[in-house]
């Protein structure tokens, strides 16, 4: 910028001189030679200053443009070889798009071949299912006509009952309103009974069992094939894991079963309902059996749309990796839920076993009192006195040992029956043990507030178990029934009666003695009637705890064929094995081809490196004759070879051949330029002397016109134009201009110039002026 400011400072200046001199403003004394000679010291630092920096930064210019002239090249050559590259790789994408065309059609033809090798192949799955098909709809139609059964009777219970209710309502006000008003405002109508009917159906399939299915449609139906048929349930691990809405059939199915025979789940609510004229196991079975059928008919259709050869080596090990895994969690949950069972069945035996022994110690107590208390019946007079007193005392205590002790056995019996039932008829053992424990407790001691205390200590030990585990339930019907009844008979006892004898005055009344001797055996009436309800439920419970051990043994039957069905997942996860093996056997085949495949690509590699040595390693004369000689050794060594190979060495000799027909074009090339180079040599060397000479002709001339030229005396001074004088060859300062050629600079001038230059300039630039004569 400061470079700039400068010349265009000296461009001013030199400017207004000229102007000045133009326009004759200046002094007489300053002369044109003077103006110029003022400007000396600029054109000095114009030179030594401004002209080495202006050559020093063309230098750096011109060393920039050839290092990115030279960066250039470089980069078109690598953008060159990059681009055969690229084209080379684009040829063989497209080799390798045309061959994957021509895998695909192959595969295509060999897929229409074997259509109907599929079809045939799916006959033997579509029967096995349609036999399943037949087995699920038998079990379910019997669990339909089972809930119609059902739905009859409850709507039967429903209408007695509501019978029973009117007729009670009609007995108690008949009374009081006549039987023709009754009629009239329709209250003597009753409603009717609900026929359920269902219309028979199914009734033409084949009379067929699960057990029948392996009989009829064994699995070998299936297919023989080893990629897709050879197994029948191993098939299941392998479809339900392949299928993401079954992925966890093996493990559900286990999990259900657990949850299914849990005691609490199925006090708390069941799915299964008690079915008129079947069992809850009998149920079971056939809901089973409709879903085992449903599931192998799907699995039936599921073998012949399933295409193991669409799933590689990994997705396949991942396959059976996950069915073993699930299968080994079943049998797991298989051992666990059979150590449950076992643990319960434990538990309930060793609580029978202190219940027993609790209520033999208690009867033989009970049974002392009794012989106790049989001494002093003969003192029933002194006792009904004393009775007659305590109840004017205390309404409460109104009876007699005497009952007590006529029934205190029956008690005795009621408690053991009833703490059995209520042992066997709770859920939960835990439970059970808590709400018998208590009943127990409540019994001994409403029968013998006196008794030992170690006989309450037992019941809070063995209360103490389930302590974590208790909560506030209500007692059942049964156990506040039992409570009535132990209530109702443990209200007199042997110490009692000591303590109504001692109360007895000598003086008493006998219609005082008859009246309570009547209350007395009222009171025994009540308490039989009691007694015998009371054996009723003893009856119920004890029905219920045969019940329970029925079902007990039908859960044992469960874990039977439950450990029939952990073999079976055995028997399935050995046929998934044999079918890895031969998965692993078609892997290893395809590895084979792999290899072969390998060993063809990697020759034909070593065939391109030789090529691209040749290509590299050969100059441009001897190109050809290295294409030829590679094309001699390939056919030298084509015993073994293959197509492409083949293919290849054919492309070497074409390419050698028009390689060498280019090598010859470029040797004629090559002389035809040096002759011509020769002749255009000769020519230029002749251009050069005729132009010589045609310059001494005309420096020559000039010279001449020069010398002849007269001396001319000037007066006046003009100033024309600015004009460049350049150093000719005679050492003269001639003009270069476009109106006046032939001027020279004077030798003053040239002094005004040249005195403080070392060397005299090749050029000087300034104004010409003309001197004419005054005449």
């Amino acid at each position: 910028m400061t470079r700039e400011l400068a010349f265009l400072k000296d461009v001013n200046t030199v400017k207004k001189l000229v102007d000045d001199c133009l326009s004759s403003e200046l002094s007489s004394s300053l002369r044109p030679h003077d103006a110029v000679s003022a400007l000396g010291p600029m054109y000095d630092s114009h030179e030594k200053s401004y002209l080495p920096k202006m050559q020093a930064c063309d230098r750096a210019i011109s060393s920039l443009l050839d290092f990115c002239r030279d960066k250039k090249n470089e980069m078109n050559i690598f953008v060159h070889n990059y681009m055969q590259k690229i084209a080379y790789i684009q040829y063989t994408i497209k080799d390798v798009r045309y061959k994957f065309s021509v895998f695909q059609e192959a595969l295509k033809r060999q897929n229409d071949q074997f259509e109907h090798l599929k079809v045939v192949r799916g006959i033997g799955p579509a029967y096995r299912a349609c036999l399943a098909e037949i087995v699920r709809r038998k079990a379910s139609m019997k669990i339909y006509m089972g809930k119609a059964g059902q739905l009859a009777e409850k709507l039967a219970t429903e209408r007695n009952a509501e019978v029973r209710r009117r007729e009670e309502f009609l007995k108690v006000h008949n009374a009081y309103i006549p039987r023709d008003i009754l009629a009239s405002m329709g209250l003597y109508d009753s409603p009717n009974p609900c026929d359920v009917n269902v219309t028979p159906f199914d009734t033409n399939l084949l009379d067929i069992d699960l057990s029948d299915l392996d009989r009829y449609a064994p699995e070998s139906l299936l297919g023989p094939s080893p990629k897709s048929e050879k197994h029948g349930a191993s098939r299941t691990s392998l479809s339900t894991s392949n299928d993401g809405s079954q992925s966890a059939e093996v493990e559900g199915s286990v999990v259900d079963m657990h949850e299914r025979y849990d005691f609490q789940d199925r006090l708390e609510g069941s799915e299964l309902v008690e079915i008129a004229g079947t069992s809850k196991i009998e149920v079971e079975n056939a809901k089973l059996k409709a879903e085992l059928a449903s599931k192998i008919a799907l699995l039936c259709s599921m073998s012949v749309e399933l295409d193991y050869e669409s799933l590689d080596d990994s997705k396949l090990e991942n396959i059976l990796k996950n069915a073993a895994e699930k299968t080994s969690e079943a049998l797991h949950l298989k051992d666990e839920y059979e150590k449950h069972l076992q643990s319960i069945i434990k538990v309930k035996q060793m609580q029978c076993e202190s219940y027993e022994k609790r209520i033999q110690e208690l009867e033989q107590r009970l049974s002392d009192q009794y012989l106790r208390g049989h001494k002093h019946s003969h003192d029933d007079d002194r006792a009904g006195s004393a009775v007659s007193t305590a109840k004017t005392d205390d309404g409460n205590k109104s009876e007699v040992s005497g009952v007590g002790e006529m029934h205190m056995p029956h008690a005795m019996e009621e408690i053991s029956c009833a703490s059995s039932s209520i042992k066997s008829g709770l859920p939960d053992h835990d439970k059970a043990q808590e709400g018998l424990d208590d009943n127990m407790t409540d019994s001994s001691t409403m029968l013998n507030p006196h008794l030992d205390s170690s006989m309450l200590d037992l019941h809070r030990d063995k209360g103490h178990l389930s302590d974590k585990d208790k909560k506030e339930i209500p007692l059942s019907d049964e156990g506040m029934a039992l409570t009535a009844s132990n209530m109702a008979v443990s209200m007199s006892q042997p110490a009692d009666v000591l303590s109504y004898e001692t109360a007895v005055e000598p003086g008493g009344d006998a219609k005082v003695s008859d009246g309570l001797v009547m209350e007395l055996q009222n009171a025994l009436a009540e308490k039989s009637s009691q007694l015998d309800n009371a054996e009723m439920k003893i009856q119920e419970l004890m029905d219920k705890v045969s019940k329970l051990g029925m079902e007990l043994e039908i859960n044992q039957k469960l874990l039977d064929e439950s450990q029939l069905n952990c073999a079976h997942l055995e028997n399935c996860l050995h046929e998934a094995r044999k079918e890895a093996q031969t998965h692993l056997c078609a892997a290893d085949r395809r590895a084979s081809e792999y290899s072969t495949l390998r060993v063809s690509a990697v020759k034909m590699h070593g065939l391109f490196e030789r090529l691209r040595s040749c290509v590299l390693s050969a100059g441009v004369a001897t190109f050809a004759d290295s294409l030829r000689a590679l094309a001699q050794s390939l056919g030298s060594s084509n015993e073994n070879e293959d197509d492409s190979t083949a293919e290849f060495r054919e492309c070497v000799r074409v390419l050698a051949d028009k390689v060498s027909v280019l090598s010859r074009q470029r040797a004629e090339l090559l002389d035809r330029y040096s002759k011509a180079e020769a002749a255009n040599e000769q020519l230029s060397r002749e251009l050069a002397e005729k132009k010589e000479l045609v310059n001494t002709l005309y420096m020559k001339h000039q010279l001449e016109k020069q010398a002849n030229k007269e001396k001319l005396s000037f007066g006046r001074l003009e100033v024309h134009e600015i004009a460049a004088f350049v150093l000719n060859s005679a050492g003269y300062y001639e003009a270069i201009n476009r109106s006046c050629p032939y001027y020279y600079l004077s030798a003053e001038s040239v002094a005004l110039f040249t005195d403080h230059l070392p060397a005299r300039p090749s050029y000087i630039v300034g104004r010409l002026c003309t001197l004419k004569d005054r005449q």
